[in-house]
Order: structure tokens, then C-alpha cells, then sequence
């Protein structure tokens, strides 16, 4: 069965970006939670209790249907929160390092450019749902938003670069102003993750 991982740094670890309150609620209540849905939502499925997240996720079309609900919701929730807490820390240089700013200016022509996409993904996401930067079958970089918790696997696609624009992920500290929470994120991103997440070094744990 699914546990809740290791978050890896305390609460108050990327104060003043990001609350140690809301952190430790959206830790251990909201990703808890969903930790908690999928694995009521599989237990008649020992097949799937015993598969990496990433490959239920990446085969939901193939699911049986008593399942897809909550590996949509619940297993989505639980993936997107597991690479959210990863790419995440306070550093003095919050700029990409060499190998991932040269990817990112093949793709996007420039890191300002993707910024802004980046940006505008994560605030013209209506309601609830997530900013990505994910990877293709052709090791492209691209920008893309997902409602809920649905997750770019779903789709074929990896993710490298979670933002959670849910309001539990910012209001307390940021009310209703989604787009300064946003330019927050950019000075706690752990760009060193981000990249061992491309290339494979880093796995995260429901996906071993």
C-alpha cells in the first residue's frame, strides 16, 4: 500500500515564500488524504498495490473502471504532491543550473520565456488543478496546466516541475492573490531535482 513520504525539511524550511502553516496542513492533511483515498480506492486490487504510481498513472486508460475515479484523484493527488515537496528548497541561486538553463533555452528560446509561460499557465488555471513543466517521447521540454489532480502521465507525459495552484496551497498567506504565490515559487524551486527528476536519478518513492 501507498504511504505518505518523507517531506524531507521542516515546515518553516522555505519561510517567507511559503508558510510553515500551510505547509504542514497541505503536508499532513491534504496529501495524507490523498495517500489515504487510494489506497481504499485499490484495496480490492493487489495487483495495483504492488505497481510504481507512475505506471498506474501513465496505463489509467486500462484501469479497471471501479478504479479509475480514485487513481484520477487520489493517485493523481499523491504523485502531484510527491514531486511538489521534491522541487522545492530555499537556495541563495533560485536561477536553473547550466545543463537544465541550456534545455530550457533550446526549447523555449529563453528562461524568461518560459517563465512567463510557466506563469500564465499556473495563473489562467481556472479554479483547481496545477502548472507543469513536463518532457515528451522526444526529450522536448513544454509547458502545460492540468485540472485537479489529473497528472501529466496520464497523458504520456513526464513531469519534471509541479506548481499546486489549489487555494489550500496558498491562501492563507496569499488570500486571493494566486499570481504573487506564483512568483514566490520561482525563489524556493530546486532546480538540482528538477533535473535528476529528467534524467532519471531522482525516483520518488511511489514510484519504486
Amino acid at each position: 500500500m501507498f504511504k505518505l513520504p518523507e517531506l524531507g525539511y521542516a515546515y518553516d524550511a522555505l519561510e517567507p515564500h511559503i508558510d510553515a502553516l500551510t505547509m504542514e496542513i497541505h503536508y499532513t492533511r491534504h496529501h495524507q488524504a490523498y495517500v489515504d483515498g487510494l489506497n481504499t480506492g485499490i484495496k480490492n486490487h493487489p495487483e495495483l498495490q504492488k505497481m510504481p504510481l507512475c505506471r498506474i498513472l501513465s496505463n489509467f486508460d486500462s484501469l479497471p473502471d471501479e478504479v479509475k475515479v480514485a487513481v484520477r484523484n487520489h493517485g493523481g493527488g499523491h504523485h502531484n504532491h510527491s514531486l511538489f515537496w521534491q522541487v522545492m528548497k530555499i537556495t541563495n541561486n533560485p536561477n536553473p543550473n547550466q545543463r537544465m538553463l541550456d534545455w530550457i533555452n533550446r526549447d523555449f528560446g529563453s528562461y524568461e520565456n518560459f517563465k512567463e509561460q510557466f506563469e500564465n499557465a499556473a495563473k489562467s488555471r481556472f479554479g483547481s488543478g496545477w502548472a507543469w513543466l513536463v518532457v515528451d517521447k522526444s526529450n522536448k521540454l513544454s509547458v502545460i496546466s492540468t485540472g485537479n489532480q489529473d497528472s501529466p502521465l496520464m497523458n504520456g507525459l513526464k513531469p519534471i516541475l509541479g506548481l499546486d495552484v489549489w487555494e489550500h496551497a496558498y491562501y492563507l498567506k496569499y488570500q486571493n492573490k494566486r499570481i504573487d504565490y506564483i512568483k514566490a515559487f520561482f525563489n524556493v524551486i530546486n532546480w538540482e531535482n528538477v533535473e535528476k527528476l529528467a534524467d532519471g536519478t531522482l525516483i520518488l518513492e511511489c514510484d519504486k
